[in-house]
């Protein structure tokens, strides 16, 4: 297995495919870096070079017990940068991994990344406050942190409907794919998937928007059930000096996976632009 070994001695795992222009991509939250499969073959595919890690305490990550936060998930990013000496790369994050993105880009991006991709993402911020009083109710994450941390198992498979938007009427219903996310979810630490929910839920990111200064595609569904798109999308796109944004009528939060061949169509356009 390819890794790196942080300056706090966790083990990152990731792949690392191809040449040509790197694309680095971010998983959401409690997946891995295979999450990623049809982005990954589709790139590598047009001759770019495609990199997916999995976050610690993710997947074949670390399972380590501290470090559950987003300027450590952005740390550990820059380091795999750096051993990686990725430049002028493209950087492509979903749901979590979106904020992820932003933070790195903001932090430790200068000099080394050409653009980055919001997908289904977390940011500017989630969770309700005084200053976002139309976000999500802190109810709603605690329910997700008692489910992860009592009945994890059952509650991830529970979890794929809303995910990729299987509890609608009509929805064409992949077992297969509700398999590999389950799969995915149990191979991570209970206690990273626990923590990360604070992660998710209550990182502000607007700084890191405003500061962003890289060209920054925002795409995000319409009927996502899981990050919904007029608190985030629309506010992120309000915050970049240099974004652009695409909403899709009916796409569901893992939109990556169900329309796979609309979203690498126009992040090609925009890889390409």
């Amino acid at each position: 297995m390819s890794t790196i070994t942080t300056k706090d001695g966790t083990e990152i795992y990731y792949k690392d495919w191809g040449k040509g222009q790197p694309i680095v991509f971010h998983h959401g939250w409690p997946l891995s870096g295979d999450d990623w499969d049809n982005q990954m073959m589709f790139f590598l595919e047009k001759g770019y070079r495609v990199i997916a890690h999995d976050r610690r305490g993710h997947g074949r990550s670390s399972q380590t017990p501290y470090g559950h936060d987003m300027d450590t998930y952005a740390a550990d990013v820059a380091e795999l940068v750096e051993a990686l000496d990725l430049k002028d790369a493209i950087h492509v994050g979903h749901s979590t991994g979106g904020g992820e993105v932003i933070r790195y880009v903001a932090k430790y991006g200068k000099g080394r990344v050409a653009k980055a991709v919001l997908v289904s993402a977390v940011a500017p911020v989630m969770v309700v406050s005084e200053n976002n009083p139309d976000g999500v109710p802190m109810s709603v994450f605690d329910d997700i942190r008692l489910n992860t941390a009592t009945r994890r198992t059952q509650y991830f498979k529970d979890f794929t409907f809303p995910f990729y938007g299987y509890n609608r009427e009509g929805a064409e219903i992949s077992q297969g794919v509700q398999d590999n996310w389950w799969r995915q979810g149990m191979m991570g630490s209970i206690k990273a998937h626990y923590d990360c929910v604070k992660v998710f839920s209550e990182t502000d990111f607007t700084e890191d928007l405003k500061n962003a200064d890289v060209p920054v595609l925002v795409m995000h569904g319409e009927d996502d059930q899981i990050v919904p798109y007029t608190i985030t999308a629309l506010k992120s796109a309000e915050l970049l000096k240099d974004g652009k944004l695409i909403t899709y009528p009916g796409f569901p939060h893992g939109m990556p996976t169900t329309h796979a061949d609309v979203i690498n169509k126009d992040l090609l356009a925009f890889f390409q632009s």
